[in-house]
């Protein structure tokens, strides 16, 4: 059974044009590549608008099964569980709720030990776990400043997740599918 893992930063510019090739090439992967898995982490733009492209498509493809590699401070709903869960949030929020749904998830082996590299190990599972990596990566990105702590004077350059990603499958010389750069915006 082949797998893709979708990766990239957690601001995107969410146009129709990206939309519609990123439907595309999900498609493409499905009928020609034979991809049944698709694997999610969280916390980015690009991997909710993944998600809702795979959904939509999981009407024409039954088959294919979306999967969360969750870090310690995340959590997933289970498809089998998201209306039940939708109601409740929906009732406490006073307005409607909507859950990402999952058919699996997966908690990788440092999930609860790792610290601070938790998102980057995750990533690195996922990569290790697939055939296709989709990519929205854009090599300028930078990250913005940050200070070491709070009471720090001076700032630091964080180093983009989705740039160590990126290089971590370039290493697992895996196929490598970067949006950004096909969308025309690098």
């Amino acid at each position: 059974m082949k797998t893709c893992c979708f990766l990239g930063h957690r601001k995107i510019d969410e146009t129709e044009e990206l939309k519609s090739r990123l439907k595309s090439i999900i498609t493409n992967l499905i009928e020609d590549e034979s991809v049944e898995v698709f694997l999610f982490g969280s916390r980015s733009d690009f991997n909710s608008l993944c998600h809702a492209i795979v959904t939509e498509l999981k009407e024409k493809y039954p088959h294919i099964q979306r999967r969360a590699y969750t870090c310690r401070s995340e959590t997933c709903t289970l498809e089998k569980e998201r209306a039940y869960w939708e109601e409740i949030y929906s009732h406490f929020e006073k307005c409607p709720v909507t859950l990402l749904g999952v058919e699996d998830e997966i908690e990788h082996k440092t999930k609860w030990t790792s610290g601070r590299a938790q998102y980057v190990e995750r990533n690195q599972a996922m990569i290790d776990d697939s055939d296709f990596c989709v990519f929205y990566y854009d090599e300028a990105y930078k990250p913005p400043l940050r200070k070491q702590y709070r009471s720090a004077l001076s700032t630091y350059q964080p180093k983009s997740g989705t740039k160590l990603a990126y290089e971590y499958a370039k290493q697992r010389k895996k196929e490598i599918i970067n949006l950004f750069k096909q969308n025309g915006l690098n």
